[in-house]
């Protein structure tokens, strides 16, 4: 599941309206999932920023240290405060860094429990971690080595299989649980496209096609043979829509 939060401004730039893409890792990764992407897209001229979310990739956070949605993704807003007055980009955000196509009031948590009973394969590769102690809510989720090739890579080529197996870190679980308070003025502005990733076992099509239809954006892709990592197991795909989704005019309204 790849989701984005499109927003686009003139640069001059072959006639697009923007060349610049924000790529938004998932829980557990880093930016180093995105290398393929990244050099995909480099090769087409555009600029390309990979944002380690906290505790992520090589991030130094301490995960079981992160209380917030906002301090988990504090990274990413530092990067876009820094942006040039009037300059805009295009969003990126796999997995839990695409938390675009939930809704007012909902949590990731919330999202994941209308997945209940499809999906055993999940529950088995999660592992709670108490740091507080077990009377008190999980701190992070570890995901079981494993089962990682048959949850998240089941398409994947097995050497980023490997590199996901050495890379991946604990997940926080504070921002799972945080409502999101979403405005038709600021959320609702934003321009969204959604791509499918249709062998996926994490987030299985069932559950992708609820999320779109309870937070439609402007247009849906599909992508077959993509597993929950596209960018591993489809990436020349995904770099052609991501091109597509690129060369999508202005909206007028």
């Amino acid at each position: 599941m790849i989701q984005f939060l499109f927003t686009k401004c003139k640069t001059g730039n072959n006639d697009l309206e923007t060349n610049h893409f924000i790529l938004i890792h998932g829980g557990g990764f880093g930016a180093w999932c995105w290398y393929k992407t990244i050099a995909l897209l480099e090769e087409d001229g555009f600029k390309v920023t990979a944002i380690d979310l906290a505790g992520c990739g090589i991030n130094s956070c301490n995960i079981n240290s992160i209380a917030s949605l906002s301090q988990y993704v504090k990274p990413l807003t530092d990067v876009l405060e820094k942006l040039p007055t009037g300059e805009k980009v295009i969003l990126v955000g796999h997995d839990f860094g695409g938390a675009s196509m939930l809704t007012n009031g909902q949590s990731t948590l919330d999202m994941f429990s209308l997945q209940a009973g499809q999906s055993d394969l999940m529950r088995k590769t999660q592992i709670f971690i108490y740091t507080n102690g077990s009377e008190h809510p999980p701190t992070g989720i570890d995901l079981d080595k494993s089962l990682l090739k048959d949850l998240l890579f089941n398409q994947s080529p097995s050497k980023d299989v490997a590199l996901a197996s050495v890379s991946m870190r604990s997940i926080p679980f504070a921002p799972f649980l945080e409502k999101l308070c979403l405005s038709d003025g600021n959320y609702g502005s934003v321009r969204r496209f959604y791509i499918e990733t249709l062998d996926d076992n994490a987030i299985p099509l069932a559950l992708q096609e609820n999320m779109i239809n309870s937070s439609p954006p402007e247009k849906v892709y599909r992508l077959k043979g993509a597993d929950h990592a596209p960018f591993f197991s489809k990436p020349q795909a995904l770099q052609k829509l991501l091109l597509e989704i690129a060369r999508i005019k202005a909206s007028h309204r």
